[in-house]
């Protein structure tokens, strides 16, 4: 019946909320809290986030901050029992709840979602508090997971879109972590002492952020946040943020990669914009006129509809805690590459010069503003939200804010934003399979 019930509730979660009430305060042991009070539902969503993505990691051991999180879970002490994975497996599923883990540049994710009654809801908090404050990372799941990891990047490394993304990456990041990739030898290089460290340096209660959803008290939810993070590692003193490398911007190159497949990859990009530049907006109105909106968008209009050389093609900002990438991409016949590219360039310098058309301004800034509501209609998306304005310390009315900030966004704005963080003397582009 409670697996029943949550299948049911994680199928019809899609309540509408307008207007996202979030508090936020800081545990005493130094962690960041947002919470929202959701009760329409019998159900609790939380997510734990810790600076300890791949930025953080050096790269004769990269792999170290997702295998150490993916591993959170594959054995930790619940009072005097040593758990393995299969009774942590059982034991959600016992409470019909369900853990889950990411790691990305930044940060490393746990998520947990669960019923709201009080008995399901504390045996699967104490689950989640065991993994991250009480792992025993085993040698049997670490070798196991070490083999999978290598056996995916092999497998990968012989994929166009693979192959490519991850010169483009290191094109656009030369000697920085954003542009370091997992290989074979930095994997089988891991030893568990590794992920122990790691865990002890970088999943520290001061540098944990907490988002709870769902149908809980404040009081309540004060409660489940001292409980996860009460345990955690801990610094003596608030620890220094660890020192980042700055990002260099990367001088213009092309980089062309043999490789049998039929059509040609490409990747044509620079770094762009942190997490917390108020240039975001005009770039994010910007883009989605130049390449995220889809079919009218004007790459998807000029390199596909008009011309037919792609089946599609797409332009992405993706800000990061240091400058993240902007990008293009699309796949052509191979023979047409060369073709394709320089449309590509020449769409790119005439939307750098001329901006975008008040035509094309309205419907950016419109379709953005109507979409919101399709990014808040769960618990889970908001919990997304919530996860992301506490990581990033954004501000606390940053979803209310939304809507005004597109709306104000002028032409203007979007070239001048553009002209600062998308440079022609900066572009990469990489082409897997060019002939």
């Amino acid at each position: 019946m409670k697996n029943f019930l949550l299948i049911l509730v994680c199928l019809f979660s899609t309540a509408t909320h307008a207007g996202v009430d979030i508090q936020r305060w800081t545990t005493s042991s130094g962690a960041r809290v947002l919470f929202v009070a959701s009760p329409v539902l019998p159900m609790l969503d939380v997510q734990i986030d810790f600076a300890a993505g791949s930025l953080y990691v050096a790269e004769e051991k990269a792999g170290l901050a997702g295998l150490t999180v993916g591993l959170l879970d594959s054995g930790a002490r619940v009072g005097d029992t040593l758990l393995d994975e299969e009774q942590i497996a059982e034991r959600l599923a016992d409470v019909g709840a369900r853990l889950s883990s990411s790691v990305d540049h930044d940060r490393a994710s746990l998520r947990l979602r669960t019923l709201s009654s009080k008995a399901e809801r504390e045996a699967s908090l104490e689950l989640l508090r065991a993994v991250i404050a009480l792992p025993s990372f085993p040698d049997d799941a670490l070798a196991r997971e070490k083999a999978r990891h290598i056996a995916a990047i092999q497998e990968a490394d012989t994929q166009p879109d693979s192959i490519g993304s991850k010169r483009f990456a290191q094109a656009m990041y030369p000697d920085h972590p954003y542009g370091v990739n997992a290989t074979p030898d930095s994997v089988a290089r891991i030893a568990r002492a590794d992920l122990v460290s790691f865990w002890r340096t970088h999943y520290l209660a001061q540098r944990a952020v907490v988002s709870i959803i769902g149908a809980v008290t404040r009081q309540e939810a004060v409660a489940i946040a001292n409980k996860l993070t009460e345990a955690l590692p801990q610094a003596p003193a608030l620890p220094a943020a660890p020192a980042l490398k700055a990002v260099t911007l990367p001088r213009r190159q092309a980089i062309r990669l043999p490789h049998p497949a039929a059509q040609s990859h490409i990747f044509i990009g620079m770094p762009s914009v942190q997490r917390n530049d108020p240039d975001f907006f005009p770039l994010l109105v910007g883009n989605y006129v130049l390449g995220g909106g889809g079919f009218v968008s004007r790459l998807m209009q000029e390199v596909r509809e008009k011309r037919g050389y792609a089946y599609g093609v797409r332009s992405t900002i993706a800000p990061r805690l240091l400058p993240g990438p902007f990008e293009i991409g699309l796949q052509t016949k191979r023979s047409q590459s060369g073709d394709a590219i320089k449309l590509v360039e020449t769409l790119l310098r005439d939307f750098l010069r001329d901006g975008p058309t008040a035509k094309e301004l309205k419907a950016a800034k419109q379709n953005l503003i109507d979409g919101q509501a399709l990014r808040l209609d769960s618990n889970a998306k908001i919990l997304g939200f919530l996860s992301l304005i506490g990581f990033y310390e954004l501000p606390l009315n940053y979803l209310d804010e939304y809507p005004r900030r597109i709306e104000t966004v002028t032409a203007r704005q979007v070239r001048d934003a553009f002209a600062r963080h998308v440079q022609p003397e900066h572009l990469v582009t990489v082409v897997v399979a060019a002939d």
